[in-house]
């Protein structure tokens, strides 16, 4: 079916995409240099790579997320999601980019300080 018919062809290509596109931080410790970069097909790495330097600082925000879904018979469905990010940021306190994505607040506090060693950078205190 799929190769008589264009539509099946297109279905395919669109959940190929769907399916193996990602997102993800990839860091050079020995370089000093960070990556925030879009996968595509999971295999076309797409994002541009940022010097670390000694003013900029790692901090952690709460991220809450929230989905609804509404069936034809008037019933929703809510999923919330809450996590925590630890984001790189400029001198003037700006974000440039996510670095991690984490569930518990333990696990964020040592990999904070794990990355605010192995980089030399000073942390936020705040949490957002």
């Amino acid at each position: 079916m799929l190769f008589s018919s264009l539509a099946g062809f297109i279905l395919i290509i669109i959940g190929a995409f769907v399916g193996f596109s990602f997102s993800g931080t990839t860091i050079e410790f020995d370089n000093k240099r960070i990556k925030y970069s879009n996968h595509i097909f999971g295999i076309i790495e797409i994002g541009k790579w940022v010097d670390i330097k000694s003013n900029m600082q790692i901090g952690m925000i709460r991220k809450s997320t929230n989905w609804r879904a509404y069936s034809q018979s008037n019933r929703s469905i809510a999923v919330d999601e809450n996590n925590l990010r630890l984001v790189l940021y400029d001198e003037y306190k700006n974000q440039i980019m996510p670095i991690q994505k984490l569930k518990s607040l333990e696990k964020a506090e040592t990999e904070l300080e794990k990355l605010c060693l192995e980089l030399g950078l000073k942390r936020i205190t705040k949490l957002k």
